[in-house]
């Protein structure tokens, strides 16, 4: 078990805390197996009412961990990263995120299948797939248009350039912008008040709010998850993190 990813259950609230501040919480295939067992065990414990995710005041997640992504590729559905993935589009309880600092990659993406999301001032969220030579992920394509409008998403997944907490407020996708020191205890807060209700009403108003769109996100998350791991072996994505590792620009004026 990695002590990268944190697991804490009191009062209703199963805490999944991203720990690897050392390296902006970037995140690697043990922690997604992590967060995917913690979310499969809080799926199944009527203990668990509600499930916040929350990072460093500093940082929220600098997206997947290049090296260990390299390395441990994503293979099929059944990968880590897919599991987790699938875990958050399909959780029927209540799940929140509390974000400060950068959110890159899924750390966006994954805040599209929370329910409430609390930013620090200073979160800054991008989805640099493009970039990457790569594909938007966890139905991104699909959310992200729906909840930001056709022309803000492409801009922020064909250009992949940071938005701020104030940008994401207004669109939506995030309810509420704090001080960086204040969000996590305002997000437990919230989710404390969310573990005193009844379970039966909170599962249920959500897959009524959800119902409508629930087959489409996961056909459109197998979608990009094919795309994806075409992609990620094509020659854009090998440009982009050779240049990454060699710490230069990429040069895709070839491809």
């Amino acid at each position: 078990m990695t002590t990268e990813i944190l697991v804490h259950a009191e009062a209703g609230v199963m805490t999944i805390t991203l720990n690897r501040p050392e390296r902006k919480n970037s995140i690697t295939s043990a922690m997604y197996g992590a967060m995917a067992d913690a979310l499969e065990r809080a799926r199944g414990d009527d203990a668990v009412r509600v499930v916040l995710f929350q990072g460093h005041e500093t940082v929220f997640s600098a997206g997947n961990d290049i090296n260990d992504f390299l390395n441990n590729p994503p293979a099929g559905e059944n990968s880590p990263v897919f599991r987790f993935l699938h875990g958050i589009a399909s959780f029927p309880k209540p799940l929140l995120a509390s974000v400060c600092g950068p959110a890159v990659g899924v750390g966006t993406t994954m805040l599209f299948h929370c329910d409430l999301v609390y930013a620090g001032d200073n979160a800054a969220f991008s989805m640099p797939f493009v970039n990457l030579g790569l594909c938007p992920e966890a139905a991104s394509s699909l959310l992200v248009p729906q909840m930001l409008g056709y022309h803000r998403a492409a801009e922020a997944l064909m250009l992949g350039e940071p938005f701020m907490a104030e940008a994401a407020l207004e669109v939506g996708l995030v309810n509420r912008v704090l001080p960086p020191t204040e969000a996590n205890n305002y997000a437990n807060a919230q989710a404390k008040k969310l573990a005193a209700k009844p379970i039966t009403s909170l599962v249920e108003t959500k897959r009524l709010m959800k119902k409508g769109q629930q087959a489409q996100v996961l056909q459109q998350m197998a979608d990009e998850g094919e795309s994806f791991r075409r992609m990620l072996v094509a020659p854009a994505a090998k440009e982009a993190f050779t240049a990454f590792m060699e710490k230069r620009r990429p040069d895709f004026s070839k491809l």
